[in-house]
């Protein structure tokens, strides 16, 4: 009766304990490695895609590369208002500045991108590879 008890109390939580560690990781040091950024999301038939690669957070500030090699993230900025990690940052190449923002959702990141200089904003997701 006892062995039976316990049976049915381990097959009852064993099913909540996976799903716990099934559960993405939202936390700001979840964000270092490398993120492929799906630059037009509502196509689902393009190959619109970019890198960013978050190498190192401290404390709020997050470094790495944004959008391909060698275009370094400056004024990387992160805040865990409201339970949920936002980051914003800026980047520059040849054509101009580009202010980017995003929040981490489920294990992935929402974004858009600003580019003041080419008249436009860009919407963006990305998924960690």
């Amino acid at each position: 009766m006892k062995s039976i008890f316990l049976l049915i109390c381990l097959l009852i939580t064993s099913p909540l304990s996976f799903a716990e560690k099934s559960k993405p990781d939202n936390s700001k040091v979840s964000l270092i490695g490398v993120w492929k950024l799906d630059m037009t999301p509502s196509n689902l038939n393009d190959n619109n895609f970019a890198k960013m690669v978050i190498r190192k957070i401290d404390n709020n500030q997050l470094q790495g590369e944004f959008y391909r090699d060698g275009v370094e993230i400056n004024a990387g900025r992160i805040n865990t208002q409201n339970g949920r990690v936002y980051a914003a940052l800026v980047s520059s190449d040849n054509s101009g500045s580009y202010n980017s923002s995003f929040y981490l959702k489920d294990g992935i990141l929402y974004g858009t991108t600003h580019a003041i200089e080419r008249d436009f904003l860009a919407v963006w997701t990305a998924t960690k590879t």
